[in-house]
Formats: structure tokens, C-alpha cells, sequence
């Protein structure tokens, strides 16, 4: 007689924190399927960004620190044909220098990001806007401390080129700032949508793998029994 009680108490049990997790278990499953509709590679623009030619590197001897400007980073790439160090200082900062005479280069301005744009995206001649944002107020679709200029294409693109830097350091596409909600919503963090280890998400998770395994019990129980009818 115990054990019917019990699996009562259990399907109780059960249908409650079925009304509690019901509906975060279907976000999880809408935002999952949301997400893994499109490759990972389309969703962050790769297939937008056009290949470039590839071009050997010449290093020169030419000394490239200096004690006012310690470096704690170097990127050494190839722009407009000629080569380029990106230099990181110790406080963070970003510069760039030309390797052949060891002269610092000056930051983007808008007709730089607008060109680099049409050369190595997909469309980047559509350009509807071209705006400059400081490292401390970027969009949040871009979520990084760097000055950047946000290069609006249609079709609702964002490309985003380091004013520093000269370089594409991000894509944006509609599809991917959808995927980001959604991506904030399955790991119930609309804020930051980074923390996947908190307390609430923890929470229903368990609860929902309590449910889950009391309707796998359930399931047992009813089973058998008609078996045994």
C-alpha cells in the first residue's frame, strides 16, 4: 500500500514542477532549435568576409619599441601592401606602426573603414551609415573596449572596423544579433548573455532533471502495471 502512495506523492510531485519548469524547459528547446538552425560559420558573417590574397610578410630590421610606448603585444600583418605591426602597450592601448620606417600610422577615419569595407565584405559597397564609437560607449552587439568605426550595410550588417587596429574585428549580421537573444534567453541572461553558471539557471536546471527523472519513474510504474493486468 506504500508504494502506491508513494508514486501518487511522485506524480504530484511531478505535474507541480512540470507547471514551475514547463515553460523554461520550452524556451530551451525553441532557443536551441532557433540556434542550431543556420552553421555557427553563418551565423558570424564568415561567409561574407571575401578572401584576400595572400601576401609573404617582410620583416624588416628596423626597431619598432620605444620607452615611452612599452609593448606587451605585437601582431605583425600585411595592409595595403605594406607591412604593418599592431602594437599593444603595457596599459592597453593600440597602435599601429609601418615596419619598413618605424613611423607610428594614424587611426581610421571614415573613408578608410567605408574602403575596407567594399574590399573584403561580401555587399560592403552598400553602406548606409558610418559611425565612430569610443571603446567605453561600443554597441552591444559588438561587446568589446576598442574604438571602432560601425560600418551599417544593407540588410541590416553591421561591420565593425578598429579604428587602431585597421583591421575587420568583427561581423554582425541580423541572424546573429537574433541568435544572440536567443543565446541570452537559453542561458537566462539578457544582460550580459555571458554567465552560464548562475544561481537561477542552476535552479531550474535541476529542478527540470528532478522532473524529468520522476516522469521517467512514472513511466515505469504505469508500464508495468498494465503489463500485469
Amino acid at each position: 500500500m506504500a508504494r502506491p502512495l508513494l508514486m501518487q506523492r511522485f506524480a504530484k510531485w511531478h505535474i507541480w514542477l512540470g507547471w514551475l519548469v514547463g515553460f523554461p524547459i520550452l524556451m530551451w528547446m525553441v532557443t536551441g532549435l532557433f540556434m542550431a538552425a543556420r552553421p555557427i560559420e553563418e551565423v558570424r558573417g564568415n561567409h561574407l568576409v571575401l578572401e584576400q590574397p595572400a601576401e609573404a610578410l617582410v620583416l624588416p630590421g628596423s626597431s619598432l619599441a620605444s620607452p615611452e610606448f612599452p609593448i606587451r603585444e605585437m601582431r605583425a600583418v600585411m595592409q595595403d601592401g605594406r607591412a604593418v605591426a599592431i602594437l599593444t602597450g603595457m596599459d592597453g592601448s593600440v597602435r599601429r606602426v609601418d615596419m619598413t620606417s618605424g613611423g607610428a600610422l594614424p587611426s581610421l577615419t571614415a573613408s578608410d573603414a567605408r574602403r575596407i569595407v567594399a574590399q573584403r565584405i561580401d555587399g560592403g559597397d552598400k553602406v548606409l551609415s558610418v559611425t565612430a564609437f569610443e571603446a567605453s560607449e561600443v554597441p552591444f552587439d559588438f561587446r568589446r573596449e576598442m574604438p571602432v568605426w560601425q560600418v551599417a550595410l544593407e540588410g541590416g550588417t553591421h561591420v565593425y572596423v578598429g579604428r587602431d587596429t585597421g583591421q575587420i574585428e568583427a561581423v554582425r549580421t541580423s541572424w546573429w544579433r537574433a541568435f544572440d537573444f536567443m543565446w541570452g534567453l537559453h542561458i537566462m541572461d539578457l544582460q550580459t548573455r555571458e554567465d552560464t553558471s548562475h544561481p537561477i539557471l542552476i535552479l531550474f536546471a535541476i529542478l527540470g532533471l528532478v522532473g524529468a527523472l520522476l516522469g521517467c519513474v512514472l513511466m515505469f510504474r504505469r508500464r508495468k502495471a498494465r503489463v500485469t493486468a
